[in-house]
């Protein structure tokens, strides 16, 4: 399979760029709500993030924008800080530190991060998609587009919003989520299949305009249903192109010296990074083609973006797993689909607001819980369960801490599971032991040999096999094969030597100091 270049997959891109814009515009407007910033400042990072990052970025499929894993440390920040231009300082700051970071070359904390536990954030990822986009399927709209916490800022949680949604229904939302979920699954499973015009028209932008044609006809009077605001899109509409770039806020430098500023910017540095290159991680395992993003080059890419957005009045930007996964599901194949995300982003705020204004969530709910299905296919459950327990649990801690607490939360406990199995491999693989040899006097000989690498985590059981050898025998502790052995072990066996002699042990050592 050829690796395709910029231009060379149009079509493909250009559909997948449209339904990554469709669904990022409600995402940007509903995470710049969240973070208490103006909405116009999500629009600008879902712009920057597709246009600017998406140029300079090494990324063939991830889409950048306005990250959820922010949201929090936004709201708070503008708080302290007293305004949003003193917080916009802190995102200029934050993108050079980024391209800092970038020339550092520290993108190599992403190879740190295990594929169970990636794959448990894509599949907890998928799980929160469809949990969190039911209420808006069914027409309760209190959460914010974007949210992926399980504790939401209304004081409600992911499962008592779907309770609360249950019980009250929007029928118009209803009918809208239920006629786009046949569609999609009779376009992919059926219709695509059947002809190629079926291939090169997605089936989310028929449900996109079917679910307008719906809001229209209940304005026009011919449905007797209703659709409230809150159940559509909401974009701030420009009169003019002085209203647009009247939209534009810029930072305020004059507090550059303060603490507060510099640590708040460290602290965006810091997030935005860590889940850009998690997200860069994901989008590649899902990368049909299997190409390595340079995460260095995404760290400056995003650096470079968060400059721009800061200096133009927009939110924080990092790449975000949930468009990526949008831009990956309706075939995207090279990163000019993240870029044209960005274009059409650009002339919707400028021309086409009142259209887009006319979208229900539900239409776009029923395209989310597609990709989420896709994301957590009951298949990739199976296939990390038959690879053992060392994948699965990981996996799965993953998916319930994702689930339980928040994006990053949920990797940094699959991490801990990860890491406990690291451990314990590392314990249990520290030493080898050679068949025992019998000399003609009946004494035994042990060949204990030492791995290649020998850490101080491997001290209980290397002191543990010595301990369990018979007195009267003789004991080679062989390090040849040795490239480290911790300082720890070095005094296990050199006091191990002094005391084998009350038990009549001869210990041999090889290559050991």
């Amino acid at each position: 399979m050829s690796t395709p270049r910029l231009f060379q997959e149009f079509k493909s891109d250009l559909s997948a760029s449209i339904v990554v814009f469709l669904v990022a515009v409600p995402l940007c407007l509903g995470i710049a709500l969240a973070s208490g910033a103006p909405l116009f400042a999500g629009i600008l990072a879902g712009i920057i993030g597709g246009i600017v990052v998406g140029i300079a970025s090494g990324s063939p499929l991830g889409v950048s924008g306005p990250g959820n894993g922010l949201t929090i440390l936004v709201a708070s920040s503008v708080a302290a800080l007293g305004s949003w231009p003193q917080f916009l300082t802190c995102v200029v700051l934050a993108g050079a530190l980024q391209l800092i970071l970038g020339y550092l070359e520290a993108g190599f904390i992403a190879y740190f991060f295990p594929s169970s536990v990636i794959k448990g954030m894509l599949a907890g990822i998928g799980l929160l998609i469809i949990l969190k986009q039911i209420p808006h399927a069914l027409g309760y709209d209190r959460d914010f587009e974007g949210d992926f916490s399980f504790l939401q800022a209304s004081g409600e949680t992911t499962l008592s919003a779907i309770g609360n949604a249950v019980q009250a229904i929007t029928p118009a939302a209803l009918l809208i989520s239920l006629l786009s979920l046949a569609i999609l699954i009779l376009w992919e499973t059926v219709l695509m299949k059947k002809h190629k015009l079926f291939q090169v028209l997605q089936g989310s932008l028929v449900v996109v305009f079917i679910g307008i044609a719906i809001n229209y006809c209940i304005r026009m009077g011919f449905l007797n249903l209703s659709l409230a605001p809150d159940h559509l899109v909401n974009i701030p509409v420009p009169e003019n192109m002085a209203g647009f770039f009247g939209q534009f806020i810029f930072p305020d430098f004059s507090m550059i010296t303060r603490f507060e500023v510099w640590k708040i910017a460290f602290l965006i540095a810091v997030i935005a990074s860590l889940e850009t290159l998690l997200s860069v991680e994901a989008a590649d395992k899902l990368d049909p083609y299997k190409r390595v993003t340079p995460p260095n080059r995404e760290l400056k890419a995003q650096g470079l973006g968060n400059i721009v957005s800061g200096l133009c009045g927009g939110l924080p930007i990092t790449q975000v797993i949930v468009r990526s996964s949008v831009n990956i599901s309706f075939g995207g194949k090279t990163k000019l689909s993240a870029i044209l995300h960005g274009v059409f982003i650009l002339i919707s705020a400028i021309t086409l607001a009142e259209l887009l204004n006319m979208i229900p969530l539900a239409s776009l709910a029923a395209i989310l819980i597609t990709v989420g299905y896709k994301l957590a296919r009951p298949a990739l459950f199976k296939q990390m369960y038959a690879q053992g327990s060392e994948q699965f649990v990981p996996f799965v801690a993953t998916v319930m801490g994702l689930l339980a607490t928040d994006l990053l939360t949920g990797i940094a406990i699959g991490m801990v599971f990860g890491i406990f199995y690291t451990l314990r491999n590392s314990y249990l693989n520290g030493y080898s032991m050679k068949d025992t040899v019998t000399s003609k006097d009946g004494r035994k000989t042990h060949h204990l040999v030492l791995a290649e690498v020998v850490s101080f985590f491997n001290k209980a059981n290397i002191l543990q096999v010595l301990d369990s050898i018979p007195a009267n025998s003789k004991v080679i502790v062989d390090g040849s094969h040795s490239k480290s052995i911790a300082q720890d072990v070095v005094e296990v066996i050199k006091n191990y030597e002094h005391s084998a002699k009350t038990k009549n042990i001869s210990v041999e050592k090889i290559n050991l100091i």
